[in-house]
């Protein structure tokens, strides 16, 4: 191992310690839950590395939650790479969760999550796809989800009506991306179970987003984020929401504009319902 590697390790180790030894602390900690792409990795080097000095000054007060697209293989390969690591991973669009550095599974959302995913689910997508073949089926792609790619809208529309009638949901982001998915679950909904099985504060949870993939969390009523380089089809998609701020900063340099907001004034959600975010001292 590396000298920065062992380095890496430690500050992760202490930071870990720091966050148990905080039960008996009279503020509950900021939970971030970010998405990837676009948000927590987006923008420039620098500014993700402001992101990643905020986070590292502040870790005893944070817990770090990825929501991602991406499957937990990367997510696991991801944190081993930076200077923060997350201390939960939610992966492929809410289709699986693990806890902790060593990624176990939390049983609840297991139980959950296999519950909403029969055994025979691919087979029947499979053969409902079968009938649009325009959709490329993207491989490697982990969870309980079949996920493609597509060219053409119009190719999305007909497909989704198919599966969606085989009792299945479909989301389409970033005029790209066409998953299937168990009726009922994607980013938000398995957020809140998450937090809910965590013990973690819901009204001290900051949600972040860039594509239509997150529309789910920023539903869910926390308080939430859109960096500036967002799909303008989420922008239409939130309309006025209340709890939500339209950051004018892109990707990572947009995630620490509200979070060090939020973490100042202590109140994350009273800050945007009282739309006191832009007033807040940094």
């Amino acid at each position: 191992m590396s000298r920065g590697a062992e380095n890496r390790t430690v500050r992760r180790d202490a930071s870990r310690q720091g966050r148990a030894g905080k039960a008996g602390a009279s503020r509950d900690p900021v939970v971030l839950a970010t998405d990837l792409d676009g948000t927590f990795l987006g923008g420039s080097e620098g500014q993700r590395e402001q992101l990643h000095r905020w986070l590292e000054e502040h870790r005893s007060e944070v817990v770090l939650v990825f929501v991602s697209g991406r499957g937990q293989d990367f997510m696991r390969e991801l944190a081993r790479t930076l200077p923060v690591a997350p201390d939960h991973c939610i992966g492929d669009v809410g289709t699986s969760v693990c806890r902790g550095g060593s990624f176990e599974t939390l049983p609840e959302l297991e139980t959950w999550l296999d519950g909403c995913w029969p055994q025979h689910a691919p087979a029947r997508i499979e053969d409902a796809m079968r009938a649009h073949p325009r959709l490329r089926l993207q491989e490697g792609c982990g969870g309980r989800r079949r996920s493609y790619c597509f060219d053409d809208e119009a190719d999305a529309v007909a497909a989704a009506r198919d599966v969606q009638a085989l009792g299945f949901d479909t989301l389409v982001s970033d005029n790209l991306y066409f998953d299937v998915l168990p009726r009922g679950v994607c980013k938000g909904p398995t957020l809140l179970r998450t937090l809910e099985a965590l013990g973690l504060p819901a009204h001290r949870t900051l949600v972040a987003g860039d594509t239509l993939n997150d529309l789910s969390m920023f539903q869910t009523g926390l308080a939430g984020v859109v960096v500036a380089n967002r799909e303008p089809a989420l922008d239409a998609a939130l309309g006025p929401a209340g709890n939500v701020y339209r950051s004018p900063l892109p990707g990572a340099q947009g995630v620490l504009d509200a979070l060090r907001r939020f973490h100042q004034l202590g109140r994350t959600h009273e800050v945007i319902l009282g739309h006191r975010l832009s007033q807040a001292a940094v």
